[in-house]
């Protein structure tokens, strides 16, 4: 019996429904009781094994404070590419890397820094470690 591959959208809404509950410092748990749901239904959302229904998705954002159109924001259009429309999506590995706990720690971090100097000095090192990884793996 063959399994149906995720669909791009619903991989994505979940992605964006794990980060933000993940910025909440909220649980599976916690979300699915919430939703009457349990974390294992939760988890099938985020991975987009099962779509999220209309209702369900209004739900959601309400109770990680977000608007709707948060969930679906550079996320896949169903459309073909190059039509012109808007702006271009993010690159997958944006939206991967904000998902991950290190890209939502690192950013939790890095917008505390209030001092815009230090926030640019910050960039131009990570930069730099990322250049000379780069040369050495060349």
């Amino acid at each position: 019996m063959s399994t149906k591959a995720p669909n791009p959208v619903d991989k994505y809404v979940g992605s964006r429904v794990r980060m933000r509950r993940i910025m909440l410092g909220m649980s599976q748990e916690k979300l699915g009781l919430a939703l009457g749901l349990t974390f294992q239904q939760v988890q099938k959302y985020e991975k987009g094994t099962n779509r999220v229904g209309a209702s369900r998705i209004q739900q959601i954002s309400e109770i990680l404070e977000v608007p709707v159109s948060f969930l679906f924001d550079g996320g896949p259009s169903g459309r073909p590419s190059g039509e012109g429309f808007g702006e271009a999506a993010s690159p997958a590995y944006v939206s991967d890397f904000l998902a991950s706990s290190e890209g939502l720690a690192l950013t939790r971090a890095f917008t505390r820094i209030g001092d815009p100097k230090l926030r640019r000095s910050i960039v131009e090192l990570v930069e730099q470690i990322a250049a000379r990884e780069a040369a050495e793996n060349a």
